[in-house]
């Protein structure tokens, strides 16, 4: 004595008034599961590649922030030689090198004597 469930059968007369997607529909439970595993395939390619429809399309954005960064550095570095050179510049001004170094006299050390007369 087994006792099989009786499967479902269609009504015999569908009501005309419902729509055909609220109709009796064989095999239901595997058209479930394809729905299911079809969304679950949306929502993994949604996280892949943004919610845009044509993703194949998208523009890349690491090659503009790497781009980015490099000229960011470039600017940074110029900044930095710029604020360099200057200070280097105030230095040598206060140590007297540079263009307004003026010349030591010539006139007081050409006519002292470099050896003491002994005579």
């Amino acid at each position: 004595m087994s006792t099989a469930a009786p499967s479902p059968s269609p009504p015999a007369d569908p009501d005309p008034q419902l729509p055909e997607a609220f109709h009796y529909t064989p095999d239901e439970e595997k058209y479930v599961l394809q729905a299911d595993a079809l969304r679950h395939r949306q929502l993994r390619s949604a996280l892949l590649y943004g919610s845009s429809r044509y993703w194949r399309r998208r523009q890349r954005v690491w090659p503009a922030v790497i781009g980015g960064v490099i000229l960011i550095a470039l600017v940074c570095g110029v900044i930095a030689l710029i604020g360099a050179f200057g200070r280097q510049q105030e230095l040598n001004e206060e140590r007297g090198i540079g263009q307004f170094r003026q010349p030591p006299p010539q006139g007081a050390v050409v006519g002292a004597p470099l050896l003491p007369d002994l005579s």
